[in-house]
């Protein structure tokens, strides 16, 4: 016999038993998949690596199903992201939100910081120790830190209402202090100064200046409004949607009549009162005029005003209506404040009113009392005749 009549042929190898139950959802990736009903019948597909990883799997799954343990809902659903919340946070801003600007501008810093991470995976650590150094790093003031983290606290809430994330981090990150008490307001030395520098470099933007001191507007009642809302002969301006959701009314002066009587002359009297002016051919332009953020930080430094803002031409208006006599309830109205709490922060600069208001208990009492000090006896409430030595003294004094 030959070497070739005697050669054994190769044994072929076998393919392994079929599982019912585990599959390769590529064919030759060696990534194998386990698909499983659970003990509430529901069909269930993992990844689970190697070919006998996805047996264990499933058997392991198997020894589940018997024994009625259910499987997690969330076991099929894809990873969600911070940046899924945060974009979805702004869509709702962009419908329900006043100004967008400052929600579009805070959400790329927060997706910047957490946008990769997984919903579920922010905890209050991570999310107070990164808005931290980011706080220190731009400097930011209290108020800056609170609103960062009042928006990412939005997208969790919305998030948790629609069954994307189960708990909201920022719930367990303390708001910073914010020291709202302080007001800030504008001097007549100051305002003179102020006044010549916005004359000498910003002439275009003089009268929008002046109309926001004589009312009190805020930043964006004044530059949204339109000439549908002003009527010149009630001197009356009507903000259809105010910061609180409703209608407020502003009274003009004649100062703020005459700013937007130059406002007029730049316009056609449509559309928005805060124009830029006419063109050299004189045709309107109709360009809206720039944000004080432009300009105005800058003409304060000019004028050398530390630390004022436009926001704070509403304390100037309210603290002038205050020091000129106007009860409180009228500022509350005129600010456009939704309680007394807010308006409270400018009680204290009428002092001539609160000594009015102790001066009238001079001489009540005060008498019979001071007698009743001499003599060992009280007397009843009221003012009194009575005489002695310490109601003489008490007689010859004077309050300046």
């Amino acid at each position: 016999m030959t070497d070739e009549t005697t050669a054994v042929a190769p044994k072929r190898r076998r393919a392994p038993a079929k599982v019912r139950g585990i599959y390769e959802k590529v064919k030759g990736s060696g990534v194998w998949w386990v698909r499983c009903a659970d003990c509430t019948g529901r069909e269930r597909r993992e990844k689970a690596g190697t070919r006998g990883m996805a047996i264990a799997l499933l058997d392991k799954r198997r020894m589940e199903r018997r024994q009625g343990i259910k499987l997690p809902e969330t076991l099929r659903h894809k990873t969600v992201t911070v940046a899924e919340l945060v974009e979805a946070a702004v869509a709702y801003g962009r419908q329900h939100h006043r100004s967008l600007g400052g929600d579009n501008h805070r959400s790329k810093l927060l997706l910047a910081l957490f946008g990769g991470m997984a919903a579920d995976a922010l905890t209050p650590e991570i999310l107070e120790r990164k808005l931290a150094a980011a706080a220190a790093e731009r400097e930011w003031r209290p108020g800056t830190f609170n609103r960062h983290k009042a928006f990412l606290s939005l997208a969790y809430r919305l998030a948790i209402a629609n069954g994307k994330a189960k708990s909201n981090p920022g719930r367990l990150v303390r708001q910073r202090h914010e020291d709202n008490a302080r007001v800030r307001w504008l001097s007549a030395e100051e305002e003179s100064r102020l006044v010549t520098v916005l004359e000498r470099h910003y002439p275009a933007e003089l009268a929008a200046f002046m109309l926001s001191l004589h009312t009190g507007m805020r930043r964006s009642e004044q530059y949204g409004l339109t000439w549908d809302c002003v009527d010149l002969e009630r001197r009356q301006l009507t903000i259809p949607r105010s910061k609180h959701g409703g209608i407020r009314y502003v009274e003009l002066d004649d100062t703020a009549m005459a700013a937007l009587l130059a406002l007029r002359g730049r316009s056609d009297g449509a559309g928005k009162v805060m124009v830029a002016g006419i063109s050299g051919h004189g045709k309107l332009k109709g360009e809206a005029l720039k944000t004080p953020k432009q300009w105005f930080a800058a003409a304060c430094r000019k004028a050398g005003l530390a630390d004022y803002t436009w926001h704070a031409n509403r304390h100037t208006f309210a603290s002038r209506l205050v020091m000129a006599g106007v009860g409180l309830a009228d500022v509350k109205d005129l600010m456009g404040h939704k309680s007394f709490a807010m308006t409270l922060r400018y009680a204290h600069l009428a002092p001539q009113h609160k000594l009015a208001a102790v001066r009238k208990l001079d001489g009540w009492g005060r008498e019979a009392a001071l007698a009743g000090v001499q003599s060992g006896t009280t007397t009843g409430t009221g003012p009194s005749e009575a005489s002695g030595p310490l109601a003489a003294k008490a007689a010859q004094v004077t309050v300046q």
